[in-house]
């Protein structure tokens, strides 16, 4: 294998942005993490689903009936039990007519908006929409137009004022940043006055919101007919995939036109098994999702308590959801806040530019339902203790600064910002 000598062009403008990386601090890593974790502030499964009995049962019986992978697309010899269950599953818990599950929650959104928008569909997103939304957005093809995070009046007004026939409102039901929950039933209201449909991605709502139903089910919107949902099975229901939820023609329709579907090896049937069985108990057990409320709330109190004198901390209070951000002074703070933390045994995540949506860096501490009081009350000390020595004042987030910047640059239609959010 030869690895001298002269390199295509395109590595150089690699290096170039290694070194911008460097320069800025803001590298990352897929690496194993280097010390045992003690405390888990930092992984997606909110509920403790992926190491439940059951789940894991669900799991490892697929794994010997069905082997290790599905072996094909789903189109082509592909499909197996596991995938109808667990459809079957998720229709029940979501109250939708149908679900169509995927390989990732990334490709479910490519898959809905691709398949739903074309160049003569009008895709209004907001602002702080996950990078999953964005790329479906480009790939569409229509035009885009971007407006003010949670501002149901300007999204209201682009319906309204569009020349295309057809119209897509790209939203989450809550938001993997900041937390907060989305306006649904305001902005269902305004699809419904001009013609447009409603796409809401639950990555973050479903397991949580709602007695873990989501929010679209709280809000009173399952099996309308102007709202689409779309969905991970790897946060609250502790497994892996994606899904897209609606009426049977949707899915009927993305069977035979959606290309992240159709040309992409089926979920393996162990992911399915488990994110199945993840759901009936979810939907067996509504305290499920109340445990998440209950940690969330506890977090941002101890934080409060361990915090005085720390503007960002003496502000916390619970989200919506499972995700309680910490606005940082710069990335470099947080990276290094981060650091220390994980010395510490404590694993937090730790959201730079350009994975934030308004510019501002953050540690997102996931209140999982599982963490103890003890653990709770530790990692909130140690945040604290580490924070404390940094200058505080940008901690605040005031207005005119970052957020204004990005807002700008985002409102471009033709090119909307390729950051916002955690996996999917």
């Amino acid at each position: 294998m030869t690895t001298g000598g002269p390199a295509p062009s395109v590595y150089g403008r690699v290096a170039e942005l290694a070194a911008e990386r460097e320069r800025t601090g803001l590298i990352r890593s897929a690496d194993p993490a280097a010390r045992p974790v003690r405390i888990d502030l930092a992984s997606n499964d909110y509920l403790g689903l992926s190491r439940d009995r059951q789940v894991v049962g669900a799991g490892r019986t697929a794994l010997i009936r069905a082997g290790t992978g599905a072996r094909a697309s789903r189109v082509a010899r592909g499909t197996h039990d596991e995938h109808a269950d667990a459809e079957r599953a998720l229709t029940a818990l979501t109250g939708q007519e149908s679900a169509l599950l995927l390989s990732s929650g990334y490709l479910a959104n490519l898959a809905a908006v691709t398949a739903l928008a074309d160049a003569d569909t009008l895709i209004v997103s907001d602002q702080h929409v996950h990078a999953s939304l964005i790329d479906a957005a480009r790939l569409a093809r229509g035009t885009v137009a971007v407006f003010p995070h949670q501002d149901v009046d300007a999204a209201t007004a682009l319906l309204r004022d569009r020349t295309q026939p057809r119209a897509v409102l790209l939203v989450e039901s809550v938001y993997s940043v900041l937390g907060d929950a989305a306006p649904l039933r305001e902005l269902a209201d305004a699809c419904r006055a001009y013609d447009a449909l409603l796409l809401v991605d639950e990555a973050h709502g479903i397991g949580v919101v709602g007695e873990g139903r989501g929010l679209v089910h709280e809000s009173g919107l399952a099996g309308d007919p102007y709202v689409v949902v779309t969905a991970t099975l790897s946060k609250a229901l502790g497994a892996q995939g994606g899904a897209v939820l609606g009426p049977a023609r949707l899915r009927e329709h993305l069977v035979n036109t959606a290309r992240p579907f159709i040309f992409d090896t089926g979920l393996a049937p162990v992911a399915a098994a488990a994110a199945g069985r993840a759901a009936r108990l979810v939907a067996a057990d509504p305290t499920l999702a109340a445990g998440v409320a209950l940690v969330a709330s506890r977090l941002c109190e101890r934080l409060r308590e361990h915090g005085r004198g720390i503007p960002a901390l003496e502000a916390m209070r619970p989200s919506t959801g499972a995700v309680q951000s910490v606005p940082m002074p710069s990335a470099a703070v947080a990276a290094e806040v981060a650091a220390r933390l994980v010395e510490d045994g404590i694993d937090v995540g730790c959201f730079r530019p350009p994975s934030v949506p308004d510019g501002i860096s953050r540690l997102r501490l996931t209140a999982r339902a599982t963490l103890t009081d003890d653990q709770i009350d530790e990692a909130a000390a140690r945040l604290a203790e580490h924070l404390r020595p940094h200058s505080l004042a940008e901690c605040a987030c005031p207005a005119g600064s970052n957020a204004e910047k990005l807002h700008d640059a985002r409102s471009r239609p033709e090119q909307p910002d390729a950051s916002g959010g955690a996996d999917r």
